[in-house]
C-alpha cells in the first residue's frame, strides 16, 4: 500500500482528535434511544478504561484534556495496528 495513504489517514484521524471538543455534547443516537426507551440505566460499565471520559489526567482544561486524550489514543491505536500489520505481512508467504 502506498505510504502516502496511511500517512494521510493518520493525519486525518489526528485532525479529528484536535477538533473533538467541538463535537455535540448531546447523546449519540444509540444513547438517545436507550434514554427514550428507558433502558439506559441497565448499561454495563466497561471492563476497563484507559482514559476515562476522554479526559487526560493532569490537564485542567477540559478541551485540551480531550484533545490530548484523542491524540494519545489515535497514536497508540495506529502504532498497534501498524505493528500488527507488519507482523502479519512477514508471515504471509510470497507467491
Amino acid at each position: 500500500m502506498n505510504k502516502r495513504w496511511w500517512i494521510a489517514g493518520l493525519g486525518l484521524a489526528l485532525l479529528v482528535a484536535v477538533l473533538s471538543p467541538l463535537a455535540s455534547s448531546h447523546p449519540d443516537g444509540l444513547e438517545r434511544v436507550a434514554e427514550d426507551q428507558g433502558f439506559v440505566e441497565r448499561a454495563l460499565d466497561p471492563a476497563f478504561e484507559v482514559i476515562p471520559d476522554y479526559a487526560f489526567p493532569g490537564i485542567s482544561s477540559e478541551a485540551l484534556s480531550t484533545i490530548v486524550a484523542g491524540i494519545v489514543g489515535t497514536v497508540v491505536l495506529f502504532l498497534l495496528m501498524f505493528g500488527l500489520g507488519r507482523a502479519l505481512a512477514r508471515r504471509r508467504p510470497i507467491a
